[in-house]
């Protein structure tokens, strides 16, 4: 349960907007899925109606949720999705290829029980093993990356005992599974950094980040890693080269 501490200099509003802002970023909260009500909200948190109201409005205004009346507030789905090119590479190989030197730190790993949104996604049973891996990416010691995954085990079983340091997520997968990455659904989108990832990227929770949400499938069409790739807007850019369709 978060701890909300009124005697902060944060305003427990912002602490409100902090703590669902989380459950959405780490994927506990999908799209389209319904938050808690207001009540249950206070129920939870132990904040006065107000209080919880005003931290909803204010992601409401920053366009991750949605209130629809009469039904409750829901997670959004972004509205615009762009492929940055037509061939399928990691960030990590993209990086290589440009030939940018690059280290990689692996911030946690662990096996979770996949929740609504991570079975739908990941096309598991509610409840099943699946492996959530964060990294930071440096170049020059200067973090560009934050990287989320939460990846298909069923599929790809042993997949938490590779050493992501050292070895790139897709080559992992593709030299344990036996199988190769086929295809990659991407959306991007602006979002505040957030507290949490703020601490990784080195950077104020206040500044703009582009999230490059991602849904990677094997050459079988089986869903292998759902998660999201964090850049700072000073840092970092997407490129793109596209051709005319005769």
């Amino acid at each position: 349960m978060a701890r909300f501490e009124k005697n902060s200099d944060t305003l427990l509003y912002v602490q409100v907007s902090d703590y669902v802002r989380e459950k959405i970023y780490s994927k506990e909260w999908g799209v389209d899925d319904r938050i808690p009500s207001e009540h249950e909200l206070m129920a939870m948190l132990h904040l006065s109606r107000g209080t919880v109201q005003k931290g909803i409005r204010a992601l409401v205004d920053e366009g991750l949720l949605v209130q629809q009346r009469g039904r409750g507030t829901y997670v959004t789905q972004p509205v615009m999705a762009r492929p940055s090119s037509n061939s399928l590479l990691s960030f990590a190989e993209s990086m290589s290829v440009q030939g940018i030197p690059y280290e990689t730190e692996v911030v946690e790993k662990r096996v979770e029980p996949a929740g609504t949104a991570c079975s739908r996604e990941l096309g598991i049973e509610k409840g099943s093993p699946y492996l959530y891996l964060a990294r930071v990416r440096r170049v020059f010691g200067e973090p560009v990356m934050f990287i989320e995954s939460h990846l298909n085990l069923k599929v790809c079983p042993g997949l938490a005992d590779a050493d992501f340091a050292d070895e790139g997520l897709f080559a992992a997968v593709e030299r344990i599974s036996g199988r190769g990455v086929g295809t990659s659904e991407m959306v991007y989108s602006a979002r505040a950094c957030g507290k949490t990832r703020a601490e990784w990227l080195r950077c104020d929770e206040h500044a703009p980040v582009l999230e490059c949400a991602q849904l990677v499938r094997l050459e079988d069409g089986t869903p292998i890693e759902w998660g999201s790739v964090w850049l700072p807007a000073n840092r970092c850019v997407i490129s793109s080269e596209t051709h005319r369709a005769e």
